[in-house]
């Protein structure tokens, strides 16, 4: 230890660490740490199949679609974390089961977690709460085709080898955007740990990008499966290495992998598992994967699971063989059964559905997954709307405003444009701050960045998102800031990857786009402001009105004693002339020498009038007239 790292007091000699203190406030672990969430049948951890290519992937997509790149820095690589025994200071195996019997016996305590469903004709809604307040909401119509993660025989209409991409016609509207590195065989990604098969394994014919044009020429059929719907101009993006989830393994068709999420960290819990998963039947040609919720559970539980899976599989293969493309062959299950698949964890205290028809269908599910948990599932039979019982129709509207305020006194405005996601920061009132201002500024955006990572779920906003965080002078101020949000984010289950914040105070972040907004799906653009959100006001109105005058008086040569213009208009703008203005069309009369009359039209848009010659009734001029 060398001297210049003390003080230079030699009373009271400190100890500075040479990297600073923001060694201790950036945090290394990885900002985005194995997830294992399921959402419309997607495995939010990361994609299943390794996805070194992604980057390629994303920008032959984006140039498809004429769309501009989201982001052009690339994420850092995840450090892998060792695994760690679960059996600390040293614990012997047999104390270590000691205690988890113990804990075994002992009742559970709530977690405070809770699913609110509103299930009606026209609409499902889940609400999934945490002591009460919206953590997350999901809403599907039933009129909405089911895309994502839905498996369908296709077409291939067109070979696009600049882009290596493929155009696959699957039946909707869209062709799917299915890229060469989607089609080649790939390994399971990094998250899961690859586990031997006990035999040979299957010999795959090797592949390259070059032989894909020979192999699936335009015309030919191919089976495949939806990763993320239409948005924008983008048609849905495919990949051919398909995967059926089922709630504690994931049946993969086509690859003969098998694999054992990383998150189970007990040693001797992983080698039991390892041993089953070697033990199920699994065809010889297909694969799987053990997911997190299989920690704990008991071999009858994946023998049951995998049945179910290949049961699906069977009618999939049959529609395949049967059914002529472009159709679909596998439909992702709707928002009750990915409910039961997906959101029925451990951790989840009970479920409350208002629909007595959804109720018992949820039962009999629950029952053929997890017999135990049926005494969760409950029936809400009061007249009191549900969501209105649990304070969620507020939160909602409160949520979705454009304005958000926050507890502090400060306030979230967001908004979201084609390009990018906007979120504005600002101070407010500051309600409890003292005498400090950094440390009233550091509070509202610590609150404000919690916020922003509820909102991000809430409201299902992906591709590029700046925030104007409330400008902080210190550097330890705005890494408390951006470590905040990635503690925050850890909860998404869409991929996110964040950047420090600038001096300027600006963050720039990205999530996973797997769909459309809510803002987008379930709102129109307003036909009257055309979605700019503002009109012309009724002095801009009467300004372009008097220019326009001007323009056919100095153009046209009337006769002075009866030149007389008609000139119809919205009733505010009117409104407008008739009390502000008077003077100066009064003296514009006298300096054309015309009469000018004006009528209002309730009809009439606001930006919107015509002029009428008044002497044969011909129209000279009509601006901002609607379709």
């Amino acid at each position: 230890m060398t001297k210049k790292n003390f003080g230079k007091r030699s009373k009271s000699k400190s100890f500075r660490p040479s990297g600073g203190m923001r060694t201790k406030l950036l945090k290394k672990e990885n900002p985005e740490p194995d997830r294992e969430d399921m959402e419309d049948g997607r495995l939010l951890n990361g994609p299943i199949y390794d996805k070194t290519h992604e980057s390629e992937i994303l920008k032959a997509e984006n140039l498809a679609a004429g769309v501009k790149e989201e982001l052009k820095k690339e994420e850092p690589k995840p450090t892998e974390k060792p695994l760690r025994s679960s059996n600390k200071m040293g614990e012997s195996g047999v104390v270590s089961s000691v205690k988890k019997f113990i804990r075994k016996l002992l009742p559970k305590k709530p977690s405070g977690n809770e699913i609110i469903i509103n299930a009606e004709s026209l609409e499902t809604r889940i609400g999934i709460m945490k002591e009460n307040r919206l953590e997350d909401f999901v809403i599907e119509r039933k009129d909405v085709e089911r895309i994502v993660a839905s498996i369908y025989k296709g077409k291939i209409r067109n070979l696009e080898n600049r882009l290596e991409a493929a155009f696959v016609d699957i039946g909707i509207e869209k062709n799917a955007f299915l890229h060469y590195w989607d089609i080649l065989p790939a390994n399971i990604e990094k998250q899961y740990e690859v586990v031997e098969r006990k035999g040979k394994r299957r010999n795959v014919p090797r592949i390259s990008r070059k032989d894909i044009p020979k192999k699936y020429p335009t015309g030919s059929e191919i089976i495949l499966q939806v990763q993320k719907g239409p948005i924008g101009t983008k048609g849905p993006r495919a990949t051919t290495h398909l995967s059926i989830p089922g709630r504690f393994l994931v049946l993969l068709p086509y690859s003969d992998q098998l694999g054992i999420s990383k998150k189970i960290q007990d040693p001797k819990e992983r080698k039991r598992l390892k041993s089953i998963l070697q033990s199920l039947k699994i065809p010889d040609n297909m694969g799987a994967i053990l997911r997190t919720a299989g920690e704990g559970q008991r071999k009858a539980y994946f023998i049951r699971d995998l049945t179910l899976l290949m049961d699906q599989w069977k009618e999939v293969k049959d529609r395949v063989d049967n059914v002529p493309a472009p159709t679909w062959v596998y439909r992702e299950p709707d928002l009750i059964e990915r409910t039961v698949r997906d959101f029925l964890t451990d951790d989840i205290d009970r479920i409350l559905i208002d629909n007595r028809a959804a109720y018992e269908r949820m039962q009999s599910l629950v029952d053929k997954v997890s017999p135990r948990s049926k005494k969760k599932v409950h029936l809400y039979a009061e007249a009191q709307p549900i969501f209105d019982r649990y304070g969620i129709s507020k939160q909602l509207e409160q949520a979705f405003s454009r304005k958000v305020n926050l507890k502090s006194g400060g306030a979230l405005v967001i908004d979201e444009t084609e390009a990018l996601v906007a979120i504005d920061i600002n101070s407010g009132s500051h309600k409890g701050g003292g005498k400090d201002q950094s440390s009233t500024i550091l509070r509202v955006n610590l609150e404000a960045a919690e916020e922003i990572c509820r909102q991000l779920k809430l409201r299902n906003m992906g591709g590029l998102i700046v925030i104007d965080y409330i400008d902080m002078k210190q550097r330890r101020d705005r890494d408390k800031v951006f470590n905040k949000m990635r503690e925050c984010l850890k909860s998404d289950k869409a991929k996110t990857h964040i950047e420090p914040i600038s001096k300027l105070g600006l963050m720039e972040m990205t999530r996973q786009r797997q769909s459309e907004s809510v803002q987008s799906a379930f709102h129109d653009e307003c036909d009257y402001c055309k979605g700019r959100g503002v009109i012309k006001s009724p002095v801009t109105m009467s300004v372009e009105i008097q220019r326009k005058l001007t323009e056919i008086l100095k153009s046209r040569q009337l006769d002075q004693g009866d030149s007389l213009l008609r000139i119809v208009v919205n009733p505010n703008v009117l409104d407008r002339l008739r009390k502000d203005d008077e003077d100066l069309i009064i003296n514009f009369e006298k300096k054309y020498l015309v009469k000018l009359e004006f009528r209002s039209e309730t009809s009439f848009h606001a930006e919107q009038f015509k002029i009428v010659d008044g002497n044969n009734n011909s129209e000279l001029i009509s601006v901002g007239e609607q379709p």
